[in-house]
């Protein structure tokens, strides 16, 4: 009996492909379709239509669609934290913690409840079976990537999971979809949080967090503006700080170096080689090991963002996190943001960074 695989189809064409390989693969493909976000600003949320569009392809392909609410689950374990982090003056990424706790945790419970022996999704990642487990590496496509969201997810989870496109360039991906008449193959891809879609962030977080305004400082201590409230700014920022225009400072511009929660201070400097805005050593929280974890300091490449160009550095495990030193000053390293850590092509996990200049 050919094992059962169930494709979490968003309704764009990533997933799409990654269903269509599997039936032409001959597998028991079926679909399922989470909806987490509720419709309450239909002006920005794609979901209604990203279903439709998924019934579209199951419908084309030849198989079922399940369809799950997380809505409640993804208020809670993500959303949540992605305020609270914002509130604490960090700068979170949605797109990790989703995929831990919803996307390859509840939705992974649930096609297994529904038969499956695997999930499959449209990430660009590669799953390779290792002496002592799974491993994730790198998609061959470098610019699309997925591996940075990817490390938080338990290592044991991903040998339940398919990643049909971590081989395939997006380009492939999207003549695959055209050959296959499937009709949205050049649906342009999403950019926006984490299912809640493409819309003015500021705007978006000033309905769940309140203005508090304070000082616009330069690292002497100078005043020279007055904020709208810390979360609204992160590090490395250069536009709306809101400090343009005037003639008793420096010309040129000006970018967030750090935040001052005890003064409720935005620190700015200028240029971005100014002390502030570049770190070489930085500390993170709980590690998500994909590997055995190591017993000492070793040699290997970090990034501290998405598609950031992968920095040499030397990592040192320790109880509750690791401590990173990169070869060269890196700009802005985020708290709240991940670092993730390489070896050649294989992601070994990673952090949220806590500290930098440690």
């Amino acid at each position: 009996m050919t094992s059962r695989v169930i494709v979490a189809l968003s309704g764009g064409v990533d997933s799409a492909v990654a269903a269509l390989l599997l039936v032409r693969a001959g597998l028991d493909v079926q679909g399922l379709f989470m909806h987490n976000w509720e419709e309450d600003d239909s002006g920005y949320c794609t979901s209604a239509q990203d279903f439709q569009d998924a019934r579209r392809v199951a419908a084309d392909l030849g198989f079922p669609l399940h369809s799950v609410d997380l809505s409640r689950e993804y208020r809670e374990r993500v959303f949540a934290h992605f305020i609270a982090e914002y509130r604490a003056g960090r700068t979170p990424n949605p797109d990790v913690l989703c995929n831990r706790e919803i996307k390859f945790g509840d939705c992974l419970r649930h096609a297994l409840r529904l038969g499956a022996t695997q999930l499959a999704t449209g990430h660009y990642a590669r799953i390779e079976t290792g002496a002592d487990g799974p491993e994730l590496h790198l998609a061959a496509d470098a610019d699309k990537d997925q591996t940075y969201f990817l490390h938080a997810v338990e290592r044991a989870r991903f040998a339940r999971v398919r990643l049909p496109l971590g081989d395939l360039p997006k380009d492939q991906v999207r003549q695959l979809a055209r050959e296959a008449g499937l009709p949205f193959h050049d649906k342009p891809d999403s950019t926006g949080i984490c299912f809640i879609g493409e819309r003015p962030f500021r705007e978006f977080l000033e309905r769940y967090i309140g203005h508090t305004p304070g000082p616009i400082l330069d690292s002497r201590g100078t005043q020279l503006g007055e904020h709208v409230g810390l979360p609204f700014y992160t590090l490395g920022q250069r536009s709306g700080i809101g400090i343009g225009g005037r003639s008793d400072v420096p010309a040129g511009a000006w970018y967030v170096a750090g935040k001052d929660v005890a003064r409720n201070a935005l620190i700015v400097a200028q240029g971005e080689a100014m002390e502030g805005l570049a770190s070489s050593a930085l500390a993170t929280g709980p590690v998500n090991w994909l590997c055995a974890v190591p017993a000492s300091s070793f040699e290997a490449h970090v990034r501290l963002r998405h598609r950031q160009p992968l920095q040499a550095a030397e990592v040192f495990p320790e109880a509750g996190g690791m401590r990173i030193s990169t070869r060269a000053p890196q700009r802005a390293p985020t708290p709240g943001q991940s670092a993730v850590i390489y070896q050649g092509t294989r992601c070994l996990g990673g952090g949220v960074i806590e500290r930098t200049d440690i």
